[in-house]
This record gives C-alpha cells, sequence and structure tokens, in this order.
C-alpha cells in the first residue's frame, strides 16, 4: 500500500480545506480509512473514519459537524472536508489503511500509513 495525504496549507481560522488520500496500490477498497492528526508536541490523536463502503463514518468529538469523510472506491481517494477550521486543526495529517472494513478510532487497528500533510491554521 502506497498512500499519499494532500491539500494542506495555510489558512485563516474559518477558512475550509479538503484534504485527499490517494492509495496508488488500490488496496484500501475493502478497508476501512481514517485519518488522524498530530499537533507539535503532541501525540497522534484519531480524526474521522470511513467504513470500506462509505455507509459508516465516524468522528472525534473535536471535529464532528465540522469535518466530513468521504470515499469515492472507483479512483481510490478519500477526501476530508474541514469546514470552519480552527487554530487548535494545526497538525500534520495523515491518512491509514485500516486492518478490516470497519470503520474504527482505534489507531492500533491501522496497518498502513501515509505520508502526512501539513495544516496551519493562523488565528
Amino acid at each position: 500500500v502506497q498512500l499519499q495525504a494532500s491539500g494542506g496549507g495555510l489558512v485563516q481560522t474559518g477558512d475550509s480545506l479538503t484534504l485527499s488520500c490517494a492509495d496508488s496500490r488500490r488496496t484500501s477498497s475493502n478497508s476501512a480509512v481514517g485519518w488522524f492528526r498530530q499537533a507539535p508536541g503532541k501525540e497522534r490523536e484519531f480524526v474521522a473514519a470511513i467504513g470500506w463502503r462509505g455507509s459508516t463514518t465516524r468522528y472525534a468529538d473535536s471535529v464532528k459537524d465540522r469535518f466530513t469523510i468521504s470515499r469515492d472506491n472507483a479512483r481510490n481517494t478519500v477526501h476530508l472536508k474541514m469546514n470552519n477550521l480552527k487554530p487548535e486543526d494545526t497538525a500534520v495529517y495523515y491518512c491509514a489503511v485500516a486492518l478490516g472494513s470497519i470503520a474504527t478510532k482505534a489507531m492500533d487497528r491501522y496497518r498502513y500509513w501515509g505520508r502526512g500533510t501539513l495544516v496551519t491554521v493562523s488565528s
């Protein structure tokens, strides 16, 4: 699995940004995919996950109602639409492919990780 996250950048508070995760090896089509983030000096944390059919999703409380995860299995791509961004959303965002097909928050259920993309939200 080769995952590549993209779409990060520098934005202002209240702006929107969409991250994309491309799976060039096409092994995520039967697996859940998750987004995680790691802020400077902090541990990596769960952000959102989507099941392999795309019908089930899970979100961290901190991003619920602001972020939306979606997937296009035909293009082996997962997106994270982020609205109303806040300075506390500043982090490196990573996408990961889970061992199973069920969306999960558990980091240890994710086997494959991509390189992250930096999101910086200025106040």
